[in-house]
């Protein structure tokens, strides 16, 4: 999720605290209970720090090993240590500890319901895991917790009623949005005129509850694009893959290995210049404006060697002038 919507989930499991008896009782526990949540809700995005060192050391880590299981224990033991540390270690540590402990797991449990995805398995599994099911922004999740904060904030109602009805209703809204995922994943072969066998299909969520894009990834390597509105499918765009020379030589380069150790969805087109060659990968679930935003891009001399890179988000113009300045 978004950094907004990850502040008022945290927010959020502060006001559900107090359906805990000790917490409750307790105003300087509660206060500490505040922060702790508050700070569970973001402490595994400051992997974002990474984008200080490259934009590939950021997409290659970005919720990796601070979204991974050892990494949940660490955070949450670390703000308990560091809110200790502040009250002087006069708070319950399993009362503290845990309400952190659950803002950290959260965080990390909705993430996996995004396109991003997470490697929440390591150490035993470096896969990404993206379900596919929520934006990264979702206006339900989002409004649902604003709601319940600005009425917890001007007493307009009970937290311990307040906020467990919150998040009833945000199990039910989860549970709804994967049946819905689900139910049109296999619908999708049906409603398809151009369905072959082997096609996979990927459907990934956008800001509205009933439009999805669409990725379909055919047997031999290449995309179709397109979206499902209103209860149709449209398929908008191909990409077929490049299988130039100079597509499999990218792959030396550090930054396309970690634009493509985060993806599976890439797709290579090369372009011939008098200098040599653009390898443009580009992560196909990602199609805004007729474009691929989302890309790693290479440019080699007619030997093979590295001109210049760039890896992350741009638009066609801007993607230019970073690699001229990059060349230059």
């Amino acid at each position: 999720m978004d950094s907004g919507t990850h502040l008022v989930m945290g927010l959020g499991l502060a006001g559900l605290a107090s359906v805990d008896p000790v917490v409750a009782s307790d105003q300087t526990l509660y206060a500490a209970v505040l922060i702790g949540a508050v700070a569970g809700s973001q402490a595994p995005d400051l992997d974002g720090l990474l984008r200080f060192k490259s934009n590939a050391a950021y997409i290659r880590n970005h919720r990796g090993a601070s979204h991974s299981l050892p990494a949940i224990a660490i955070w949450a033991v670390l703000i308990t240590f560091v809110l200790q540390m502040i009250f002087r270690f006069q708070l319950s540590w399993l009362h503290l500890g845990g309400w952190v402990l659950l803002a950290v797991v959260v965080h990390v449990f909705s993430d996996l319901f995004n396109t991003y995805g997470t490697q929440a398995m390591r150490p035993f599994n470096q896969k990404w895991i993206a379900w596919n099911i929520i934006h990264i922004f979702d206006p339900v999740i989002f409004i649902a917790h604003l709601i319940a904060i600005v009425m917890w904030g001007l007493k307009i109602g009970d937290p311990q009623v307040i906020f467990p009805l919150l998040y009833a209703f945000l199990i039910v809204y989860y549970s709804w949005r994967t049946v819905a995922h689900r139910s049109l994943s296999k619908q999708l072969m049906r409603v398809d005129e151009l369905y072959e066998d082997g096609e996979q299909f990927i459907l990934i969520p956008t800001i509205s509850l009933y439009d999805w894009n669409i990725v379909k990834r055919r047997p031999d390597g290449s995309f179709m694009i397109g979206d499902y509105r209103h209860g149709k499918l449209r398929w908008q765009d191909r990409a077929k893959c490049s299988d130039h020379p100079a597509v499999e030589k990218s792959k030396n380069d550090h930054s396309i290995r970690a634009f493509l150790y985060f993806t599976s969805f890439a797709c290579a087109e090369v372009q011939e210049h008098p200098w040599g060659y653009e390898v443009r990968w580009s992560d196909v679930r990602y199609r805004h404006r007729k474009q691929y935003p989302f890309v790693g891009v290479l440019l080699m001399d007619t030997e093979y060697k590295t001109l210049g890179s760039y890896v992350g988000w741009l638009s066609d113009d801007r993607l230019q002038k970073r690699l001229r300045m990059n060349t230059y």
